[in-house]
């Protein structure tokens, strides 16, 4: 079994994540090695998407491009909260076919055949269209205690794209526009078995994370570990095993650091233990906190210098004014002048990239 300085694992991770000097060619091919990138819609600096794109692709990086790609050319779709290519639709239709899982799930489709047939037939009609533009016609309404109760046009909805009957054709800031998924996704697309698609989606996953764990904490739609696919390996000083992707093992001894400013739900982040374990860092989103609870901001950026997360950058677009407000750069340790050169250049350019003057900058 391999054994991994803790260094080499952070570099792996980072190198995956195409968070290196050496930056990809465009959006098709970022999401393809990414596997998935999230839509979180939260754009106190930028929403999540695009966010994730301009941190690997930099200031070619345009929302329009990403829009043209998903409605006209269809060669991204959304499905589960996430742009993936449609090349990976094969690896996930075994998974809608399993869709709903929940037992409470299936019974309402179940209670609601004809509400599904009419909305079904709608949308054939009309669509793509919003769920205003559907009736609730309901035989048993939706019953949550969160935001979702008795929206039941919006539920069905989203219960057949999870299925894969229907697919979001577009977004606007109206929101989502649905229609029917044969609408949206190519016909001519192969077919594959559910055990087939598992693995090899759970390969394109190591491939994206570079190194993961076998199992890790379950996630309602896009996991986070792999399985037994890969090379297990050790990292020093951190228990336990890992999974490597074989091309990263040979590819150690090269890397070309740079410094970036990630999502909050950026992939690299988003498994709270790993990170930790790998890098050392202790990162929590706080829009959910109470303003006078948090640490860092609303929407603090992770910063990521090399293969080290190094602070948190507390900022705000407000495109009224014109400013990117930088509230705070926080250090988790005092940064060295080049360093702090580093940083600044890099909200710069998040600055230039969102057509924004920067404002609370200090220079250095």
């Amino acid at each position: 079994m391999s054994r991994l300085t803790r260094a080499q694992a952070r570099r792996i991770a980072v190198r995956a994540q195409l968070l290196t000097a050496d930056r990809p060619a465009g959006i098709v091919e970022t999401i393809d090695a990414l596997t998935v990138v999230n839509i979180e819609p939260t754009a106190a600096v930028a929403p999540s998407a695009d966010l994730i794109l301009w941190s690997r692709l930099g200031w070619p990086y345009q929302p329009a491009d990403l829009t043209r790609l998903v409605e006209e050319d269809r060669a991204i779709f959304e499905w589960g909260g996430f742009y993936r290519t449609m090349a990976d639709l094969p690896l996930v239709r075994p998974e809608m076919a399993q869709r709903p899982q929940s037992r409470e799930a299936r019974e309402w489709l179940a209670a609601n055949a004809v509400f599904r047939a009419e909305v079904l037939g709608r949308l054939r009609d009309d669509g793509p269209l919003r769920p205003s533009d559907i009736p609730d016609t309901a035989q048993v309404s939706w019953r949550s205690s969160g935001w979702t109760n008795n929206r039941n046009t919006l539920q069905m909805l989203e219960m057949l794209v999870l299925c894969g009957d229907v697919a979001i054709s577009a977004r606007d800031s109206g929101g989502r526009l649905f229609d029917l998924a044969e609408r949206v996704y190519p016909a001519d697309l192969p077919s594959l078995g559910a055990e087939d698609a598992a693995r090899e989606r759970a390969e394109r996953r190591l491939s994206s994370f570079g190194i993961a764990r076998a199992k890790g904490l379950a996630q309602p739609i896009e996991p986070i570990d792999v399985g037994t696919v890969g090379e297990e390996v050790e990292v020093e000083d951190v228990p336990g095993t890992w999974r490597a992707d074989p091309a990263a093992l040979d590819d150690l001894d090269t890397f070309a650091p740079r410094t970036a400013l990630l999502s909050p739900f950026d992939r690299l982040v988003f498994d709270r233990r790993r990170l930790e374990e790998l890098f050392g860092y202790e990162y929590l989103l706080e829009m959910y906190k109470p303003a006078a609870a948090r640490r860092w901001g609303y929407f603090a950026l992770p910063i990521l210098h090399g293969d080290r997360f190094v602070g948190k950058l507390d900022a705000k677009a407000d495109r009224k004014a014109g400013v990117l407000r930088v509230n705070a750069v926080h250090e988790d340790e005092p940064f060295d002048v080049a360093t702090t050169r580093a940083v600044h250049d890099e909200i710069r350019d998040l600055a230039r990239w969102l057509t924004l003057e920067v404002q609370g900058l200090p220079e250095v």
